[in-house]
């Protein structure tokens, strides 16, 4: 039971910072791209993120194999139809860059949302666009994205970055984007599907039968092991309490222990972590001077996690027969659960 509890009196925080950062590539350029209008869709919709990972797209790609063929050409290259996420599209290329979207000394790439006839009046797809361009000699992709939410509609039709790569990095054989006259680009599209439900978590302060306690008789017959009550329903899950006569952790032997265990859920509860804030106490049977220690935690989905105290009497106190604590061979605990989270999935 060690490892599966926690003693408040031990208990100390730190917090771990992170940071991230790619092994690989990264620049971030603030850029122009198709649709800037989109901009309630994110703080920063003109932000370009170009990132290089291993993975090919998973929409499309299309090779020019004799770039030079093209090379300087305006006019742009439309791919084939293809499916993704359950619509038609095609790639449009700019190889000189579309100028009217900014793209004078850049390579341009757009996806467009085709055969958009047989959707519903008022339609719209919401996509997550990523667009690719190949890099041969590293044997990776070069992704380009600015995080926002492209909204494809009847209006709309078209979206990309007018500045996808510039053509001085790109035509540059040291880049390694050509090779051997040939070369590649690609498209992920994902589509964005508002959530229609969410996970609500709700914290409730003094939750109905939230008062459990607990007359442990012929005290001084117990043995040197964790002893637990019955489970209690509060919240949404079942509690327990536990301890052992003879000490735990650092109070042992000389201070008796009280933990506060989560265990099961009721039936259709929706099981996550679990906030626990109660009140821990050890009842005086003579007067109101009880003993109390306060704990708070997130009770993880698993049974038997313990949260209390090692020490929340000096089993010397407790034997004194004035204190009050021991009576007719008989203790009392009781838990005051004051706080607990209860979790529902409810309509966004």
């Amino acid at each position: 039971m060690d490892s599966q509890k926690r003693s408040l009196t031990f208990i100390s925080l730190a917090f771990l910072f992170i940071t991230c950062s790619s092994a690989e590539f990264l620049i971030q350029q603030v850029t122009q791209g198709t649709g800037t209008d989109n901009s309630s869709y994110s703080l920063h919709a003109n932000l370009v993120t170009r990132v290089l990972r291993d993975e090919r797209p998973s929409s499309k790609i299309v090779t020019i194999a004799g770039y030079s063929v093209i090379k300087g050409r305006g006019e742009p290259y439309e791919s084939s139809v293809f499916e993704a996420a359950g619509y038609k599209w095609r790639l449009v290329l700019y190889v000189v860059g579309n100028a009217n979207d900014g793209g004078a000394g850049y390579i341009s790439l757009y996806a467009r949302i085709e055969e958009t006839e047989s959707l519903p009046y008022g339609w719209e797809v919401n996509v997550d666009l990523k667009l690719f361009v190949h890099n041969p000699k590293l044997h990776k992709y070069l992704t380009v994205t600015d995080g926002a939410v492209k909204r494809f509609d009847a209006g709309k039709k078209e979206w990309g970055f007018g500045q996808l790569i510039a053509l001085s990095t790109f035509e540059n054989t040291n880049e390694g984007y050509i090779v051997q006259d040939t070369c590649s680009f690609g498209a992920e599209i994902l589509i964005v599907k508002p959530a229609e439900v969410q996970e609500k978590v709700t914290f409730i302060s003094n939750p109905p039968d939230n008062i459990f306690t607990w007359k442990i008789l012929r005290f001084s017959n117990l043995e040197d092991k964790f002893y637990y009550s019955a489970d209690f329903l509060v919240g949404d899950r079942y509690w327990r309490l536990g301890f052992n006569p003879k000490g735990d952790g650092g109070g042992r032997p000389y201070a008796l222990p009280i933990f506060l265990f989560a265990q099961g859920f009721r039936p259709n509860a929706v099981a996550t972590n679990t906030w626990g804030a109660v009140n821990l106490r050890l009842k005086n049977q003579r007067s109101t001077n009880h003993r109390q220690i306060y704990s708070a935690a997130w009770y993880p989905i698993r049974s038997d996690y313990g949260v209390g105290v090692n020490n929340i009497i000096l089993l010397a106190d407790l034997n004194d027969a004035s204190k009050g604590y021991l009576v007719n061979d008989a203790i009392i605990f009781e838990a005051e659960m004051v706080k607990v989270s209860v979790t529902n999935i409810v309509s966004v």
